[in-house]
């Protein structure tokens, strides 16, 4: 199988009505992101988009499907697998089936060449290409147009990120309320807090606010928290850091919130408060860095340049390096919408910022001896600048 990346432009082929190219989307749009926000329809099921050389959407899905599609899906024409079965017949796998009526629709439709997304299965790869049609694939199809929030996504954004927040609050307000016991173990309702605990009180108060955590949360207390992806684990304690990292999904829109901070119940250690400031100012220089036109690359030097400024690292620790080491070892942060992690990346190559893009902005600092600290925002690329959808402090004490 033969798939090409010098595939000609969406507009050379959609703006010639002789050409016999065809744009192909496939998948499940629950799980296949690309594909839902082509068709701003959300369904289980295997689904098929095909734009025409003509600039006419078809949509093949299955049938009990098709009239609730037609009352919001972006398309023209709606069909299910059946209007398109070959001579041979379809498939009784639903899958297979769905990419023999893609097939099949192409053939009918004259379609002799194809160029499809990254995100394309290679099931309907294999039955354009038995069909002798040709497919190309187009490295870049959908990412600006994704990156590009219309007003409907920043409001969904928004309300993710309100949220988002919301928990949050209720998560450091809660650890802020405990008390330590005389071995510095935080002690809630008369049992050890512990970040597993924490973790399912959030979930549940997310479940609360219609919104789910498929991908997790993050509670980590003192040094387990050097490790910047560690989820958390064990008793929370007093007068160490803990990260708290949530990032859930909103059911009813399907954008997702992302919001970091870190707290430190009781006295605060001289070393975590350098931290502290080092990372707010950090942050504050991202995000005076973030406009169009500027890169991710300008964002996340403008945000390591200060953690070097303040005497810190940049770059994964080594096994070498002592315990007292603390560095920078990420990214400054990454795009957001549909998934939680979408490009542009703010680190270096990172590309030119475009009106519509939303990130986050997320320095941080890690030291094995106390753990890690990383403070979370998230903002939208404006026509001059950028809008911070956060409202919450970012101090140490609450």
């Amino acid at each position: 199988m033969n798939f090409r990346t010098d595939s000609p432009t969406l507009s050379s082929m959609t703006n010639d009505p002789t050409s016999a190219h065809a744009i192909v989307l496939a998948g499940i749009p629950q799980t296949n992101l690309s594909l839902f926000h082509k068709i701003r329809f959300s369904v289980g099921d295997p689904t098929v988009y095909i734009q025409l050389p003509t600039g006419k959407r078809i949509l093949i899905l299955r049938d009990i499907e098709i009239a609730r599609a037609k009352q919001s899906a972006r398309a023209d024409e709606f069909y299910s697998n059946a209007d398109f079965a070959p001579e041979s017949g379809l498939s009784g796998d639903r899958e297979t089936a769905t990419a023999q009526a893609l097939a099949e629709c192409l053939r009918r439709n004259g379609i002799t060449q194809v160029t499809a997304d990254r995100t394309l299965p290679l099931i309907y790869a294999h039955m354009i290409e038995h069909a002798g049609i040709k497919l190309a694939c187009d490295l870049e199809m959908g990412i600006m147009e994704r990156r590009a929030k219309d007003e409907t996504e920043l409001a969904h954004l928004r309300n993710a990120q309100s949220i988002t927040e919301e928990v949050m609050r209720y998560a450091c307000e809660l650890i802020f309320n405990t008390a330590a016991d005389k071995d510095g173990q935080l002690v809630h309702e008369g049992t050890p807090l512990t970040s597993e605990h924490m973790i399912s009180l959030i979930d549940i108060a997310f479940l609360q606010r219609g919104a789910s955590t498929p991908h997790g949360s993050i509670v980590a207390g003192g040094p387990i928290g050097s490790d910047c992806h560690h989820r958390g684990a064990g008793v929370l304690h007093t007068s160490q850091p803990i990260i708290i990292d949530l990032f859930p999904h909103i059911r009813a829109t399907g954008y997702h919130g992302d919001c970091t901070r870190t707290i430190c119940h009781g006295e605060i250690p001289d070393q975590l408060a350098k931290m502290h400031a080092a990372v707010f100012e950090a942050k504050a220089a991202a995000q005076s860095a973030t406009k169009p036109g500027a890169t991710g690359e300008d964002v996340h030097k403008a945000a390591i340049n200060v953690i070097q400024d303040h005497g810190y690292s940049f770059g994964v620790a080594k096994e070498t390096n002592p315990d007292t080491h603390t560095t920078m070892a990420h990214g400054t942060g990454h795009g957001i919408g549909l998934d939680v992690h979408e490009p542009p990346l703010l680190d270096f190559k990172g590309p030119p910022l475009i009106v519509g893009d939303v990130i986050t902005i997320e320095p941080g600092l890690y030291c094995k001896s106390i753990g890690g600290l990383r403070i979370e925002d998230m903002v939208a690329v404006t026509e001059t600048c950028s809008e911070n959808f956060n409202t919450l402090p970012t101090t140490l004490h609450w």
